[in-house]
């Protein structure tokens, strides 16, 4: 008779994607992923599979819950220049809103990981080109509706806009200073102006 499992699923994948979130994938355990999870090592190798799979599950799970929802909405905002600046807003309060900053969970993975795991360099990929692709078509929309430079082609400016999104996300983890911040991002967002 199999047993019935006495835990949430979608729970649990939560909690493994915070703590690998916050110790990086080789610093996380497999002790350290049964003491946190809350579950025995059998149940979590016979739902999730192996330290590596977890991962990757818990890794998809942080583009659906997180990323995708944003991503979406440039189809069905009104508001154009309020997408491309909550880009920024987010990292700002990711940084600063919070005492113990941990960063963006992709883009940590991504320099841990993706030079020597290509199953996770495919994911951050994918993610890569999908937020730059959310990038171009505001700032096409917003070119379209005079707001944005038309000095370079929407696709050059999503690139500039998502490398200064990236290099963002790596400077903070080591000058944390707000002016720092503030110069790259309001630098970031006067390239595209008219």
């Amino acid at each position: 008779m199999a047993r019935t499992k006495v835990f949430d699923e979608e729970v649990v994948l939560e909690k493994a994607m915070y703590l690998f979130w916050q110790k990086g994938y080789n610093a996380t355990s497999a002790q350290d992923l049964v003491d946190n999870l809350g579950i025995s090592r059998s149940s979590m190798y016979d739902t999730y599979g192996d330290k590596h799979s977890l991962f990757v599950k818990a890794l998809k799970k942080y583009r659906t819950d997180r990323i995708d929802p944003v991503l979406k909405a440039v189809d069905t905002t009104p508001y154009i220049e309020n997408y491309v600046n909550d880009f920024f807003e987010f990292i700002r309060k990711e940084q600063f809103g919070e005492p113990n900053s941990i960063g963006c969970f992709l883009v940590n993975s991504a320099v841990e990981l993706a030079p020597v795991d290509p199953e996770i360099a495919e994911i951050a990929n994918a993610i890569m080109i999908d937020t730059e692709e959310a990038l171009y078509k505001a700032i096409k929309k917003g070119q379209q509706i005079g707001i944005y430079t038309k000095k370079f082609s929407a696709r050059a400016l999503a690139k500039f806009v998502f490398n200064a999104l990236n290099g963002l996300r790596v400077t903070v983890k080591f000058d944390t200073n707000h002016n720092t911040f503030n110069d790259i991002i309001n630098v970031s967002l006067s390239a595209l102006k008219v």
